[in-house]
């Protein structure tokens, strides 16, 4: 069926199982049948046409389940919700920070999604529905979905956390300048999963104080509670940006540090070879009346005499605290 665009549809038992249906069946449904989860990929044209044309959904609302470019909001059209969240892309070749968009029309009785790339969270949905332990109203549904996503970030933050906390004892160990770009990866994947979940956490604390009838005061107690958990996850992210910063600072001090230790001691030296290489150039110009040119002693003298010029000046710069 995923080619025709359904890719589920169940009806709900209200016991935690639901029946699955085809179009057909989707076409058929009545209210009386029980509460009715479809699932969309919305670049099928026939689930286009089913949108736009049979589903008696409002216009702008469907037109906005088909919008390619989304982001997170939460929106009261009379008793109904329109909703977009984003997910984890846990897609195979995908980076995880790439978030997959899900859109959700929700009234009492029906829930439409649509999606273009595979939603992890959405899979779980079916299975438990098709186990028998899934939700049991459309309110238990919004819930559990959502609370599914927000959960799905945890091993991702936690990633996070773990990769920044390597980098940073290896910055302290050894300030590797190698770790730079790894350090730039982590604050790009943080800014970008941010992006995203920043309003997030606005539409969910809107959905969380939404009207609508059927949404019961345990349920909006729920949702503030997966709320919370995002806003837990945001924080998280803010420390791990942070982290990463300060690490990044850290590792330039470093680096900067080891230039400058390393260019203070190409100074020291030139500074001490100056006046040798000053006397040497001076007495082999080839012109008459060099001193000592016909004394056997001379060139040992002149190194003598180098030699005490280096000691004076070793002398005098550690007199100054030079070295």
């Amino acid at each position: 069926m995923h080619h025709t665009g359904l890719i589920y549809a169940f009806v709900l038992d209200g016991s935690g199982g639901a029946r699955q249906l085809d179009w057909q069946g989707v076409r058929s449904w009545q209210h009386e049948q029980g509460p009715i989860w479809i699932h969309l990929d919305y670049s099928s044209d026939e689930a286009r046409n089913w949108i736009l044309t049979e589903s008696h959904i409002n216009e702008i609302a469907g037109e906005a389940l088909l919008n390619e470019e989304t982001r997170p909001r939460a929106t009261a059209v009379g008793d109904a919700l329109l909703l977009s969240l984003r997910g984890v892309n846990f897609n195979p070749g995908s980076d995880p920070e790439d978030m997959v968009s899900i859109r959700m029309w929700l009234t009492s009785d029906q829930v439409v999604t649509t999606r273009k790339r595979k939603l992890q969270s959405a899979s779980d949905m079916a299975a438990s529905l098709q186990n028998g332990n899934g939700p049991k109203t459309i309110s238990e549904f919004l819930v559990d979905f959502s609370g599914r996503i927000t959960s799905r970030m945890e091993a991702l933050v936690e990633e996070l956390e773990d990769r920044s906390a390597q980098l940073e004892e290896a910055v302290i160990d050894n300030g590797n300048a190698i770790l730079r770009s790894e350090l730039s990866a982590i604050r790009r994947e943080t800014i970008m999963l941010r992006r995203y979940l920043a309003p997030q956490r606005e539409a969910m604390i809107k959905l969380a104080s939404a009207t609508a009838a059927w949404l019961t005061d345990n349920d909006r107690m729920r949702l503030r509670e997966v709320t919370d958990q995002l806003v837990r996850y945001i924080e998280d992210l803010d420390s791990i940006r942070d982290r990463a910063s300060v690490t990044h600072e850290e590792l330039v001090n470093r680096q900067s540090e080891q230039m400058n230790a390393r260019m203070y001691i190409l100074s020291l030296v030139a500074a001490l070879f100056l006046p040798l290489g000053f006397f040497t150039g001076l007495l082999g110009i080839n012109v008459g009346g060099i001193p000592g040119a016909n004394n056997p002693w001379a060139f040992a003298i002149f190194i003598v005499i180098l030699l005490v010029i280096v000691i004076f000046q070793v002398i005098f710069f550690k007199k100054k605290q030079w070295m």
